[in-house]
């Protein structure tokens, strides 16, 4: 059975700026926008070659321990030349670190950058993947 990540919650103060900074400056797509039942919004926003989204929502109750806008920290996007990606993202203003090496040239080069409430994402540089199944792995 294979299982797929499609959507993560992401907690926004401003969902109008939120969404201007991802499509903007970060090159996300937007999938949804729209008021799911009066007073309640979501926007579904999509990294270019992702099959998952992030999604930001205002007027939705709000899950217990759901994290604060600005607190969330450990999403990650990964592309195959980091220098590239970080060329193409500081072309559109996105304010983004140099890029580290915590290792060889196999998946070990991070960049990182923060949206407009704080909430952290980091950008990996990684080449190959392993290919086990998850049955396999566990």
């Amino acid at each position: 059975m294979d299982m797929t990540l499609e959507v993560i919650p992401l907690p926004v103060s401003d969902i109008d700026r939120s969404k201007a900074f991802y499509v903007d400056k970060v090159g996300f797509r937007c999938d949804v926008d729209r008021e799911v039942m009066p007073g309640s919004r979501i926007v579904q926003l999509t990294p270019p070659g992702s099959g998952c989204s992030i999604v930001l929502a205002e007027g939705v109750p709000i899950p217990t321990g759901t994290p604060a806008p600005g607190t969330y920290h450990g999403l990650q996007l990964v592309v195959s030349d980091i220098k590239a990606a970080r060329d193409e993202l500081t072309a559109r203003g996105l304010e983004v670190s140099e890029p580290v090496s915590f290792g060889p040239d196999d998946g070990g080069t991070f960049m990182h950058f923060k949206d407009p409430d704080g909430n952290g994402w980091a950008i990996q540089e990684y080449r190959k993947r392993a290919t086990v199944p998850l049955r396999d792995a566990l």
